[in-house]
This record gives structure tokens, sequence and C-alpha cells, in this order.
């Protein structure tokens, strides 16, 4: 094993495995925090198993907590091994590509709060430790971490390529893969917005009932971080885009862009925000702008997921603390030691997903009607939406 080699080079490294799952990846973390190795240490370093850092990664992430006392966490950027595997991981590094820029390189820019990712971080343990450690009551303890420590007052920042000519020749990114199968997707995205959902129920009060932050940064996480991106962004994106137009064809009397216009006034500063970073994501990747159209009614799809996820979360449903390990192919860390897997083999019907197979059917069947009655041509969109929902319910996406 490679702990093995590197041991007889007297270099201190130590491989452990519990010997159960109680509070998933939060236990772990709490588990192995309570060693003896880890109360020497001033930094903690973080990898999910699938994830390969550069060899100088602590060289150039470490100096940064080294030299501003006031730095709590240094976050790196993924890059994807497999992303030309199929259009679903092209459709996520879009995704991923919004959010790392939109989000955190922004808000590390401003110096404004942004969240932990979960890996390829690495910590200051004084400030983890005044926050209060890991915590396993949610699946996203990553993120409560990230809040709690942010809510006093640590900084964090987060390290973007430089430069086309840097990543040939040193990358502060960190290699990972993406699910490439629909299904696995699926649990991922159900994890990401069933836990901020329920992470936003259980600290409400508790950031409302704390003395030592400011007024303006109890509002700023509980209304734009909390609410508007993670709970609205999802109802918004599904009800409106899947549910409120496909219906408003049988209603004539409904003016639809009148009501755009309604709901853009209520929620103008974030949505103009938000649109406008996706442009800025699509333009700057430009060897994937022709998938923009796909992009955007992939990500209405999702969000039928992620409103589900999020109802869950809030409401505290049956699978709100469910932790599925996100299955993917190992072609990050793929090594001569592991013999290739067979893939899987699904029949037709083990494929079909109910859910996308109804809203498809819902949204084609508003499509007819807005072509056969309707004169605002909604059907074209329509059509393609339903396309997507229907794809996705015969399991057609992925690998």
């Amino acid at each position: 094993m490679d702990c093995a080699k590197w041991a007889s080079k007297d270099i201190n490294i130590k491989y452990e495995r519990r010997d159960n799952r109680n509070g998933y990846k939060a236990g772990a973390l709490k588990h192995g925090m309570m060693h003896n190795d880890i109360k020497q240490c001033n930094y903690l370093a973080i990898f999910d198993a699938d994830f390969q850092p550069e060899p100088d990664y602590l060289q150039r992430t470490i100096p940064f907590l080294i030299h501003n006392p006031e730095l709590a966490l240094v976050q790196a950027r993924w890059r994807f091994v497999n992303v030309n595997t199929c259009l679903l991981t092209r459709m996520q590094e879009m995704s991923l590509n919004y959010h790392f820029m939109a989000e955190q390189q922004s808000g590390s820019t401003r110096h404004a709060f942004f969240g932990f990712n979960g890996t390829a971080g690495v910590w200051r343990i004084a400030a983890m430790e005044e926050a209060g450690g890991w915590k396993d009551r949610t699946t996203v303890e990553d993120m409560d971490l990230a809040v709690r420590v942010g809510l006093l007052g640590w900084k964090f920042v987060f390290i973007n390529e430089l430069s086309m000519q840097c990543v040939q020749s040193f990358s502060q990114n960190v290699k990972s893969e993406l699910p490439s199968q629909f299904k696995a997707f699926r649990f991922q995205q159900h994890r990401w917005s069933c836990g901020p959902a329920n992470l936003f129920r259980k600290m409400t009060m508790e950031i409302i009932h704390n003395k030592r932050v400011k007024i303006w940064k109890k509002v700023y996480v509980i209304y734009s971080f909390f609410f508007l991106r993670k709970i609205i962004v999802h109802f918004f994106t599904f009800f409106f885009y899947c549910v409120i137009l496909p219906t408003s064809v049988f209603l004539p009397e409904v003016k639809i862009f009148e009501l755009v216009n309604y709901i853009r006034s209520f929620y103008h500063h974030h949505l103009k925000c938000h649109c406008q970073s996706k442009v800025i994501v699509c333009t700057h990747a430009h060897r994937s702008f022709y998938l923009v159209v796909f992009w955007v009614i992939f990500e209405n799809v999702m969000a039928m997921h992620g409103t589900k996820g999020t109802f869950i979360g809030l409401f505290e449903g049956g699978r709100v603390n469910e932790w599925v390990v996100t299955k993917k192919s190992g072609e990050a860390l793929k090594t001569e030691l592991l013999p290739e897997s067979r893939k899987p083999r699904y029949g037709f019907f083990e494929r079909v997903n109910p859910k996308e197979m109804i809203m498809g059917i819902y949204i084609l069947c508003c499509a007819y009607y807005d072509f056969a009655f309707g004169n605002a041509f909604l059907y074209v969109y329509l059509c393609m939406q339903a396309t997507a929902f229907l794809i996705s319910g015969v399991g057609f996406v992925g690998t």
C-alpha cells in the first residue's frame, strides 16, 4: 500500500478505517480529530477518496494560513478527469463552473462568506475548534462547519487557476471525478439539496439568538445564503419553468410575460446577478457554449429533485439523513492494482424514472395544446423541456 511505502521512508503517515458508519462523513471526521497526532497539528487538509491533489498542493496553500492569522480556510477549485465521458458529465461541469465562479470566486474576491466544498481544502484547526468542530446533525457537515466558522468572523479564500499556462506547469486545482450515471447523480443532488434545507431549519434560530454575530451578517446568512440560494432557487426553477409556464397555455387570460416581470421585480437583485453569472460562466467556457440550451433545460429537470429534497429537508422527511455514497467509475484513482470492474447492465424497466415520465408527458400535452390553440410560440420551449424529461425518464442519460 502507498501508506506503507511512505511509512518505510520515515514519513509520519497512518491509514485507518472505522468499524461503523455512525454519523457518516461527519462521524468519520470527528473520529479522526480525536487522535493525539491531530492535537499536535495546526492545519487540516481534507480530500475525498476520488480526489488527487497536486504534489505541491500544501506548499501552495499553507502559506496563506501562515501569513494571514484571520484566515480559517483555503479552498481549491476542482478539476474533472472525466468531463468528456458523456453529456451528463458536461452538464455537471457547467453547473459546477457556475458554482465556483459566481459563488466562491466572487465571494472570495469580495471578502464575503462562501461555503466549504467538503474536500480539497485546508482548515485552521483553531478556527474549527472555536466553532465547535464537526457536527453530524445533517448530511452537509461541510456547510455546517463553514457557516459556524464564518459567523465568528473568520475569513475564507478560494484559489482559482491563474492562467492557462499555469494549468500546464502547475494547477491549483484538485483532480476529481464526476458521477457518470444518472441514478448516482440523482442521489448526489438529493443530498446537496436536502442537507442545506435541513441545516437552514436547524440553524435559523441558532443564528438569530447568537449575540456574537452582527445583525447584518445574520440577515445575509439567513436570507441570501440559505433562503434565496438554497431554498427559493429550487422552488422557483421547478414550479415556474416546469409547472406555471406549461399550465399557462390553458389560461389565455394570464399574461405570462407580465408574470415574469412581477417575479423579476420581487427578486430583482438576486435574479439579475444569477442570470449574469450564468452568462459569464457560459461565455468563459466557450468550448461548451453550444450546450447552453441543453444545460438550461437539464437544470430544470434536476430542479424537480432539488425541490423534493428541499421539502424533505425543511420538514425532516424520512430520507432527510440518508447518505448514499455517490457511485463513480474510478477514473480519478484508477491503478494497475485494481482490476477493471464490469459495467452493470440494467433492463429498460429498471432504468425508467416515473416522476420524470409524468412531468414529460404533462409538458408535452401542454406543448401540443399551445401549438394547436396558442399564439405565443411557447410550444417550442415546451417541446424541448418535455423531451429532456422524457429522455431522463427512460434513463438514457449518462453512461
